[in-house]
């Protein structure tokens, strides 16, 4: 099967490129599952109902999160309503929403999904990732060898670290957070195709989606500055991981696209 991932959703801008350009990928790339991570979505923090509502026909079957999940209040009590959204699978147990599950495919198959947060350099609070994908993949493997990971984190060396960790026992691992995306696809000896960085979908012109001018005087007086979302020029970044019955990745493609 072939399974399209697609980067950090940003903004309005970002969930329309998503319902435009995901069911013709889908559609072009021969996919029968898609993965995003939405964590940027509702005005480039969080989640919300409505914007889920709008992404409800987009083509994508789960979406994925990170240390931005919670930046709607309202989302703690409306991801209950969203079994399709994942949490972080290593943020406390006590904390609404789950971190993995096991989804069918439009053909049938089951693909279990498990999204992950990093530590090293992220200001949220998180459990060890590793402690909670070597218990969490284990029982997703009974139901399915059809696993992939998205791996919310920031250093590429904890990202580069933890597909090592899973290679031969998840199908693929691909990092997101950073909104620039890496060009280190590749297949890892056991079988796991894996992505440092997918990006995101949001603006060209900007600087991680956001305009540009606020982040610039951000740096250079050290002053706080509004981070207004760029919703115009938008690209999708993304891949698409070829896996076998066995769940065995055979192969990993970048995929890019324009919104003028």
């Amino acid at each position: 099967m072939r399974i399209l991932f697609v980067g950090d959703i940003v903004g309005k801008g970002g969930r329309n490129t998503v319902n435009l350009l995901v069911p013709k990928l889908l559609r072009e790339y021969s996919c029968q599952f898609c993965v995003a991570n939405g964590e940027n979505m509702a005005g480039g923090g969080g989640f919300t109902r409505q914007c889920l509502l709008e992404l409800s026909n987009s083509g994508v079957d789960v979406f994925t999160s990170g240390d931005h999940i919670w930046d709607q209040k309202d989302f703690v009590e409306e991801i209950k309503k969203f079994p399709n959204v994942l949490r972080p699978a290593n943020m406390a147990d006590c904390q609404p929403g789950r971190g993995y599950g096991v989804f069918s495919s439009v053909d049938d198959k089951k693909v279990g999904v498990l999204c992950l947060l990093g530590r090293t350099f992220m200001a949220a609070s998180a459990n060890c990732p590793f402690e909670a994908a070597e218990r969490i993949v284990p029982e997703m493997r009974k139901e399915t060898p059809i696993i992939v990971v998205d791996f919310h984190a920031e250093a590429t060396s904890e990202k580069i670290a933890m597909a090592r960790f899973l290679d031969g026992k998840v199908s693929a691992v691909v990092g997101t957070h950073t909104h620039v995306p890496t060009a280190d696809q590749q297949i890892l000896p056991g079988g796991t195709a894996f992505q440092c960085d997918l990006g995101m979908v949001g603006a060209r012109e900007s600087v991680l989606g956001r305009d540009i001018a606020p982040v610039i005087s951000r740096f250079r007086t050290g002053m706080p500055s509004r981070f207004t979302v760029n919703d115009k020029g938008i690209r999708l970044n993304g891949a698409v991981v070829t896996i076998d019955d066995n769940g065995r990745a055979g192969g990993i493609e970048r995929v890019m696209r324009d919104i003028l």
